[in-house]
């Protein structure tokens, strides 16, 4: 359990922030879990000496809303997006590894695949802009910062 500074239903998704003590790399983070892109985008707000080179990260997974409680489940495929510039898709070794290794399906990593083929496609075709392409889609997605 996690202390949560804000949550925002909308109906294409959920919006968390909330701080992240005991972390060197940053000090609080901000997602939006997007049932039905299976992506979870979170935006860190990293301590000084820990910046990464993207603005927003991507996981690929399967996130599911309910009344009260939503559930998640990361298929280890990750999109680092650098707005304006680029994307980098990451840890496609992990998504190999938790098939051989019994931990996903090979039906959910083709899943996951296809969920980020999508998603880097997407992007390219809105010049890397995260809001931009999901605005395409009906999704408005705000950051408050921290």
């Amino acid at each position: 359990m996690r202390a949560v500074d804000e949550y925002v239903v909308r109906p294409w998704g959920l919006y968390l922030a909330r701080p992240t003590p005991g972390r060197a790399q940053f000090r609080y983070l901000e997602s939006w879990l997007l049932p039905s892109l299976g992506l979870r985008a979170t935006v860190f707000h990293f301590n000084p000496g820990h910046e990464r080179d993207h603005d927003y990260y991507l996981d690929v997974g399967e996130y599911t809303p309910g009344e009260k409680v939503w559930r998640s489940e990361d298929h280890y495929l990750d999109i680092e997006v650098r707005s304006g510039a680029g994307v980098t898709l990451a840890d496609v070794d992990e998504l190999l590894d938790a098939v051989r290794h019994g931990l996903l399906t090979p039906e959910v990593a083709e899943r996951a695949m296809r969920r980020a083929v999508t998603a880097v496609e997407g992007l390219a075709r809105s010049d890397y802009d995260l809001c931009r392409w999901l605005a395409t889609r009906g999704m408005e997605l705000t950051w408050h910062g921290a």
